[in-house]
């Protein structure tokens, strides 16, 4: 007979040795926080350390936890991409909170299983949704979901678009039971878009990208003409998509201009707010998202301009019934029987696709309350004044152009030296960009505006103090010279 006295576990042996590690792990873990600005924003990742983390064989046997550990500490955590530091303005990652890292922690010691049931952690979801809702203009029987991300956020918002607007039942015929459908954005929209009307079996060339003015916003009137020729063609409208902050410069489509073209053609109205939809946290620039209330569907990331770590999102829908009609599916196995553990039944299961999901909502909820929406409003005005203020000094530095408005929160810039052609500018400027981050001066990032390279300065950084900007200032105006000077 089986001697039970020896059944298996993955519990510590020993739980007060485990204890200390645990300790010594949230210790190591804040103290490597509290001292990001002792050290570069990145750093490449020695040789030993990459060739250790890409050539281990498979570990058949035990090593055990603090052996682990210090391999971690060893060969990890050094090499992050740098977006905790307080001079990382590279595309627009955020940085995470001290506080957000315990609420993750306590998450996961929860191990909550958040597709619904009867529990805390699905009340605490609802009420962060129903706050969520509150800060962007919604309605208080709206609909929302938390998710992974920007992409994911999107994504769910065009599906319910796809199922309230594409005029037969998509769930069961997909994409064969009627015209092609057509959605309309701009021309700088995220590459989410494009997944999305693949992922859905639309076709890329179901997206009309519509061109923008010299701000960068997308142009309504060529957008309307777009749709009334489509409809002439045969194809079906279903969704006009905003941009609250374009992942490139911030630019600020007219949302107000396109709510009203939605509800003149009948069409879903999504917003794209990855980042920019937090401006509706202070009274002070709320009005340059001003229409976004008005929007069907709204995707934003807490993990950007909420500041808070990886990964959490969010999607609202003003429709909460077609929100569910998009996704809701009830097998025999998960039956809400009124009473019991599944009391209340699967609600977040019926707003996506996924039914196992974790605790995300824990660490907004805790930083909601122990920060107050002000103090994060604060923070996000400050990042905007740090913005404009860089915009106005990198100016300012010879051969240096600001090459798109500053509506928010990104500053577009490149080196132009007189007398060398656009071709060698953009050799320039991506040596500029290379020569910044391998110093460990701090972390912008490169794009394209216009055809032509460009680097920029994505500010979403909680971290970042007016001298950090001042050491990029010189940083670019120092290399700068000295790469101009061998032009």
């Amino acid at each position: 007979m089986k001697n039970h006295d020896a059944d298996l576990t993955l519990d510590p042996s020993d739980w007060a040795e485990f204890r200390a590690l645990a300790h010594r792990m949230v210790d190591d873990s804040l103290d490597h926080v509290a001292t990001l600005g002792d050290r570069a924003p990145w750093s490449p990742i020695p040789a030993d350390a990459r060739s250790a983390l890409t050539s281990e064989p498979l570990p058949l046997a035990p090593q055990g936890a603090e052996a682990v550990y210090g391999e971690f500490v060893e060969r990890i955590l050094p090499f992050t991409n740098g977006n905790r530091h307080p001079r990382f303005w590279g595309w627009i990652q955020g940085n995470g909170t001290p506080l957000g890292m315990m609420a993750d922690m306590l998450a996961a010691g929860m191990n909550a299983h958040l597709a619904g049931l009867d529990q805390p952690a699905k009340l605490v979801e609802l009420q962060v949704i129903a706050w969520l809702a509150e800060l962007m203009g919604f309605p208080k029987d709206s609909s929302g979901l938390l998710v992974s991300g920007g992409s994911m956020a999107n994504i769910l918002g065009l599906a319910v678009a796809r199922h309230a607007r594409a005029g037969y039942d998509v769930r069961a015929e997909g994409m064969f039971g009627g015209p092609r459908l057509t959605v309309y954005t701009s021309t700088e929209i995220h590459s989410w878009a494009q997944k999305a009307v693949e992922l859905f079996g639309m076709g890329s060339t179901s997206l009309r990208k519509v061109p923008v003015d010299g701000a960068l916003r997308v142009d309504v009137a060529a957008m309307r003409a777009m749709i009334a020729a489509d409809r002439a063609r045969g194809d079906r409208p279903i969704c006009i998509i905003g941009s609250a902050g374009t992942v490139n410069s911030a630019a600020i489509d007219d949302l107000s201009a396109l709510a009203d073209l939605a509800a003149a053609e009948q069409l879903w109205f999504h917003v794209d707010g990855a980042f920019g939809a937090l401006a509706a946290l202070s009274p002070e620039l709320r009005p340059l998202v001003a229409g976004m209330e008005r929007a069907d569907s709204l995707a934003f990331d807490l993990h950007k301009w909420g500041y808070l770590p990886y990964e959490i999102a969010c999607v609202l829908v003003r429709d909460a019934a077609a929100h569910r009609a998009t996704f809701a599916l009830t097998p025999s196995y998960l039956r809400d029987e009124g009473r019991g553990v599944i009391a209340g039944g699967l609600p977040f299961a019926d707003r996506g696709p996924e039914l196992t999901r974790g605790f995300k909502a824990l660490k907004v909820w805790m930083t909601l309350k122990a920060e107050g929406v002000g103090r994060i409003a604060d923070v996000i005005e400050q990042n905007v004044a740090q913005a404009r203020e860089f915009a106005e000094r990198v100016a300012r530095i010879p051969g240096v152009v600001v090459v798109a408005p500053v509506s928010l929160n990104i500053v577009c810039f490149r080196v132009a030296p007189e007398g060398t052609t656009p071709e060698q500018q953009d050799a320039l400027n991506k040596e500029l960009l290379l020569r910044i981050q391998e110093e460990g001066l701090a972390v912008p990032s490169g794009s394209q505006l216009g055809g032509r390279y460009i680097l920029r300065v994505a500010c979403t950084n909680h971290r970042s103090r007016w001298s950090d900007f001042e050491a990029l200032l010189e940083g670019v105006s120092r290399i700068a010279a000295a790469l101009g000077s061998k032009a």
